[in-house]
């Protein structure tokens, strides 16, 4: 569901009449929406993907056209609306030509892009920040250019060749270290040890995408230290984030979720602390839990509601509504919800590709495709599963843990039709769990 989800009569009507309402009620009243649960999405659900409520919602629905371009921006870009049938335009960008580099398909932040973020922020480029590193010439220019490029980093997690970014990784998380070892001021000594426990925690969850799970528990202690040495609650609670995954995926359902109850604790009120929950829902399905599920469920998302919506919703290290509807996918399709765990998968495959066709998040597309797979599998239809299932194992970049232990529930779901059933996704699956690690992800997920 991309483009094509946009074109219908109503949404047309819509962006032509340029009042962003009209465009909240075509999107909650379209048909796909009605054809799964036989009616259209409430106000308040919308609402909470926005970041406003219910009556906000129904006052900008039946209203006067909203005029505030920051809030139509920020509407749009929460809705994935296509930029070239929108009325108004962003920062650097035109909807009569959508611009092309020749990293598009790979990057969706071309290096000439992010040196012109530096330029414009800080007055210097990659080179010069790396001279000024080098040569310990640390002034607050220096500082705020070494946040914007470990921010930068994080945002490209999602769509980022693994190894390519991995390398990047440490080889800033060097120039951290070596950063340490000169004349900081306090405030300033904080700040880069806090840079170098975020890379730390982008390393660490690299190392455990390519399967290297040793490597990244060394680094997830050395971020969870650092985030400690800080004073820094976000880092600290990602740490125990990454130590719930990593448990999530060997089956350790009960580590998961001491881990989670660790890191809420060390960031009650950051937005790790919503991811956190998800965790938690994940094993609580896991475990037959269902009341426990939901509890998670419900304390992430009143948490969720309560936190501004990020400038950076690329960045790996926050968590925004598309992200927790993405959580939320997971647990609908291991307590049966297949109804609501379809919705979300959709909506998680619409959201993860821009309008041009390029993936945004990869991921998380391959993880909603085999949630789709695993539901044609509980309906019957093998053929469309074992399809499902293997375009995702063969996608871009892959997280090698979480492939494997989605890609198992739909073995699993396949293997009820009998040892013949799906046999090409299963046999593509033999070969992923047998493959070297080292050679995984088949292109890259």
């Amino acid at each position: 569901m991309r483009n094509e989800f946009f074109q219908t009569d109503e949404f047309r009507a819509a962006f032509a009449s340029q009042h962003i309402g009209k465009v909240f009620k075509a999107y909650r009243n379209h048909p796909r929406h009605r054809q799964l649960f036989g009616k259209a999405l409430n106000q308040e659900l919308l609402g909470r993907w926005l970041g406003l409520t219910q009556a906000q919602v129904s006052k900008l629905e039946n209203g006067k056209a909203e005029q505030n371009l920051d809030a139509l921006r920020s509407y749009a870009k929460k809705l994935h609306l296509p930029q070239h049938l929108l009325w108004f335009d962003f920062p650097g960008q035109s909807r009569l030509t959508f611009p092309q580099t020749s990293e598009s398909k790979n990057l969706i932040v071309p290096s000439s892009e992010r040196d012109e973020l530096l330029v414009v922020n800080t007055g210097m480029d990659t080179l010069e920040l790396l001279r000024r590193l080098r040569a310990s010439d640390i002034n607050s220019s220096t500082i705020d250019a070494v946040s914007i490029t470990v921010e930068q980093l994080c945002c490209d997690y999602p769509h980022a060749d693994a190894r390519t970014l991995m390398t990047k990784g440490k080889n800033w998380l060097g120039q951290m270290t070596n950063l340490l070892e000169n004349r900081l001021s306090l405030a300033q000594h904080r700040e880069v040890l806090s840079k170098a426990g975020t890379l730390a925690l982008l390393v660490g969850c690299l190392e455990y995408d390519t399967g290297d799970s040793r490597a990244a528990e060394a680094t997830r202690r050395m971020a969870l230290e650092l985030g400690k040495e800080a004073g820094d609650q976000g880092i600290v609670g990602w740490a125990h984030e990454m130590r719930a995954w990593f448990n999530l995926t060997a089956g350790n359902f009960r580590a998961v979720i001491a881990a989670a109850e660790e890191g809420i604790l060390a960031a009650p009120s950051h937005s790790v602390a919503v991811q956190l929950y998800g965790q938690q829902a994940k094993a609580y399905a896991r475990m037959g839990k269902p009341d426990d599920v939901r509890q998670a469920l419900d304390s992430g998302s009143a948490l969720l509601d309560k936190l501004p919506f990020p400038e950076r919703p690329d960045n790996h290290f926050v968590v925004d509504p598309d992200k927790w509807d993405f959580y939320a996918m997971d647990t609908y399709r291991i307590v049966g919800e297949d109804r609501l765990a379809q919705r979300n998968a959709e909506e998680v495959i619409r959201r993860g590709v821009s309008p041009e066709g390029v993936q945004l998040s990869p991921m998380r597309v391959a993880e909603a495709e085999l949630t789709l797979a695993v539901i044609a599998a509980r309906r019957g239809d093998v053929e469309e599963a074992a399809g499902l299932g293997l375009r995702a194992l063969q996608g871009g970049r892959q997280s090698r843990p979480t492939l494997l232990m989605v890609s198992a529930e739909l073995d699993d779901e396949l293997a009820t039709y009998g040892t013949g059933a799906g046999r090409d996704f299963r046999d593509v699956l033999a070969e992923v769990k047998r493959a070297p690690k080292d050679n995984i992800p088949p292109k890259n997920i």
